[in-house]
């Protein structure tokens, strides 16, 4: 029997409704909510809204009308009202008298939650109407700092693959940029896109269209329904261990997708890319059609765009592209996640993954008329098992891991939240795991490419959020979460991984590293693969599903989550801080990886060889500069820095220095990319730094003999890998 996985409502919501593309708070008491016709046109509909708040008591003593629900959970009565203004009056009113509520902030997702809808149900991604624009500017020069930046071209395309670009004249400025930015407003009315992306759109260029728009006096109408201006506000990303301050812009009816943002959620989990630029993000994935035309940069390009070459328009166009295809690339599983949650497309992508499961359970709740919970207490608890047993290179590395081991235990040995009256946690996550094996399994037949590419993106959105539910366990702002239940899960974890390694350890296998749910190791000679899985396999409990799934030729383990990896067909996998810091100039990146691909092949005496190589080509200026610049997060604002200084709580640092001395208003989470000039006599490598984008390649001034003593002060500190590569303990398991 064929999943029809839409149909199924705790996931996709109860109400059918087809091919909305945007909702959109409207006037009193009311929501638009735009729709895609068959014919390709949007329709706009006002709808009534009704607002609503869970309160933990009756309200009949504050003259509020309330509904009782069901169930005995702290939020048991749930008052509605019939605009977003009385809301806003309730909430005030409730916090003045003391009585504990919650309700949303979001006024899309309360009428959502409400009506159990979701944005691009029976909608095919290439349905949507998505504009890609990328923004190429001349910056100002120190020569004449009053200067503003300009604009030189506003690149456009869409997923149909219409393309326009709109360059500005650089002998009259002015008026060829007020036609552009005319232009672009003008097509966006006309080609009427859902989406608007970009790379690095809410930081660089939807900033500097509105910067240049208010000097030119030009209304940037860019909303449906009868126009809406742009607007924007202050807004704060955490992703991982990093946080992105940005200016998050909406507009009536569309919605803005940044690239950058989505190549910092794939990187959460992948840690593979160099950088987050566009360069590196299409280099990465290979989608530059010129490499060389796409890092175009700086005095060169400024250079191509005074003298109106066709590298200049190339370049303007390789990058619009570039973002297109990195959107069709990093999109799909957000576009799946909008017909998923109560959220706008736009909001769907920076909410985080036990958020968006929130508000799955709260949407149910709501639709059964039932109390839910307050927040729990957090409390802290023991995390998975990581260990590393060996360190050297070792030959002929398996890895095993059980297949999504969090949700195989809480399923298996029902770790469930113990407020979670109807159930939700145990439905969901059933379905989940059901359907990401059906959505494979459906993927794998398929013929059809388009279809193929949906149920790629329909299996990985499962994935996401399957693996998503534990993490909701120990969730602070989950109402549903349960730290108990969340220890209890890693417990189990760690005891099966410890009867794994015991097992392994037992038959002649040699443990090298062990990472929350998969084990690297040397197995016992002359073992065939299927025997010991099978083996393996009968040691766990039923549910628990063990897969060896990787072979590597070798295996460089360097500490606890650092190590690389030498694949069947050559190729390195590094993983870890250690060996692959993005604090690393790239030539840095690049000599390590083949440092440790060296060690691998058991041959250290190269690296001697190799090192001298490096050294030629950095005396001999072969590189671009974008091999030996660095680039930079700034993680304070420039105020904190100075107060930082002043009080001597930190060393000076090169890209805040030329931060404050650019006059710009950078902010935390900024990228600054800049090298070290030579200069006269020797000074401190901040006060030698230059910006990147004023590298000059008619005119190289790096600093050679500063890079070279890099090279060297990295060889040093690894030395202890090409001694590794030799040590007894290695050559026992280097057979």
């Amino acid at each position: 029997m064929e999943v029809e996985f839409e149909k199924n409502t705790l996931l996709f919501g109860a109400d059918p409704t087809p091919r909305i593309v945007a909702i959109e708070l409207g006037e009193t008491g009311t929501v638009r909510v735009h729709r895609r016709e068959t014919d390709g046109s949007t329709m706009t509909d006002v709808e009534p809204f009704h607002p609503f708040v869970w309160c933990d008591a009756d309200v009949v003593d504050l003259g509020i009308e309330a509904e009782k629900l069901a169930g005995d959970l702290k939020y048991g009565w749930l008052v509605t009202v019939d605009s977003w203004k009385e809301l806003i009056a309730l909430r005030n009113g409730l916090k003045n008298a003391g009585r504990d509520f919650f309700a949303f902030t979001d006024p899309v997702q309360h009428y959502l939650t409400a009506t159990g809808r979701t944005l691009f149900k029976d909608l095919a991604l290439e349905e949507l109407k998505r504009m890609q624009i990328e923004v190429l500017v001349a910056p100002t020069s120190r020569d004449d700092p009053g200067r503003d930046d300009h604009i030189m071209s506003i690149a456009l395309s869409d997923n149909t693959g219409w393309e326009e670009l709109l360059v500005v004249d650089p002998d009259n400025i002015e008026e060829s940029e007020r036609a552009s930015l005319k232009r672009l407003t003008s097509l966006i009315s006309e080609r009427d896109p859902d989406v608007i992306e970009g790379h690095d759109l809410f930081r660089v260029h939807l900033p500097l269209i509105v910067a240049r728009a208010k000097k030119l006096k030009i209304k940037l109408d860019w909303g449906r329904s009868g126009g809406g201006f742009l607007r924007s506000r202050p807004s704060r990303l955490q992703i991982a261990e990093k946080t992105i301050d940005y200016p998050k812009f909406t507009i009536e009816g569309r919605h803005f997708v940044d690239t950058f943002l989505l190549a910092q959620f794939y990187d959460v989990g992948m840690r593979s890319l160099a950088g987050f630029e566009r360069i590196d993000v299409a280099r990465h994935f290979d989608l530059c059609e010129d490499e060389a035309i796409s890092a175009l940069s700086g005095k060169e390009l400024q250079r191509a765009y005074l003298e109106n070459s066709e590298t200049f328009r190339r370049r303007a166009s390789c990058g619009v592209r570039e973002t297109r295809a990195l959107s069709d690339l990093l999109n799909p599983s957000y576009f799946i996640q909008a017909q998923i949650f109560p959220y706008n497309y736009q909001d769907v992508i920076v909410r985080g993954n036990a958020t968006r499961i929130n508000a799955l359970f709260l949407r149910e709740y709501f639709r059964q008329r039932h109390s839910i919970p307050e927040l729990p207490m957090s409390q802290a608890f023991e995390g998975g098992y990581t260990d590393i047993f060996f360190t050297g290179v070792a030959r002929n590395v398996w890895h095993c891991d059980i297949a999504s081991l969090y949700p195989s235990i809480m399923l298996q040995f029902e770790c469930f939240p113990a407020t979670d009256q109807l159930q939700i946690f145990r439905h969901l996550l059933t379905d989940l795991r059901a359907f990401r094996l059906e959505a494979k399994a459906k993927m794998r037949a398929e013929q059809d490419p388009a279809r193929q590419h949906h149920l790629q993106a329909l299996q990985n959105t499962f994935k996401i959020l399957l693996n998503s539910f534990y993490g909701y366990l120990g969730f602070a702002q989950g109402h549903f979460a349960d730290f108990d239940a969340a220890a209890r899960v890693t417990q189990i974890g760690r005891d099966l991984l410890k009867k794994m390694i015991d097992w392994l350890n037992a038959q002649g296998a040699q443990v090298i590293e062990v990472d929350t749910d998969g084990i690297y190791f040397v197995p016992p000679d002359e073992t065939a693969v299927d025997d010991l899985h099978k083996a393996l396999a009968e040691e766990l409990p039923a549910g628990i599903d063990v897969e060896i799934d990787e072979q590597f030729d070798a295996m460089f383990s360097y500490k606890a989550k650092n190590y690389a990896l030498l694949t069947k067909d050559g190729e390195v996998i590094i993983k870890g801080g250690a060996l692959k810091s993005r604090g690393l100039e790239k030539f840095q990146r690049v000599f390590l990886e083949e440092m440790i691909k060296l060690i691998m092949e058991g041959r250290p005496e190269a690296i001697a060889d190799l090192r001298n190589e490096f050294e030629r080509k950095i005396r001999n200026r072969e590189w671009k500069i974008d091999m030996l610049m660095k680039t930079d997060t700034l993680q304070d604002s420039l105020d904190k820095y100075r107060a930082k200084i002043a009080s001597s709580a930190r060393n000076r640092a090169a890209a805040y220095e030329l931060a404050l001395a650019s006059g710009r208003n950078y902010k935390p989470g900024d990228q600054i990319s800049y090298y070290i000039k030579a200069t006269p006599k020797k000074v401190p490598a901040y006060e030698a730094a230059k910006l990147a984008s004023e590298f000059d390649p008619e005119n190289r001034d790096e600093n050679v003999d500063y890079y070279v003593a890099k090279l060297d002060d990295l060889v040093k500190k690894f030395s202890s890998l090409t001694a590794a590569a030799s040590t007894p303990k290695q050559e026992k398991l280097a057979l």
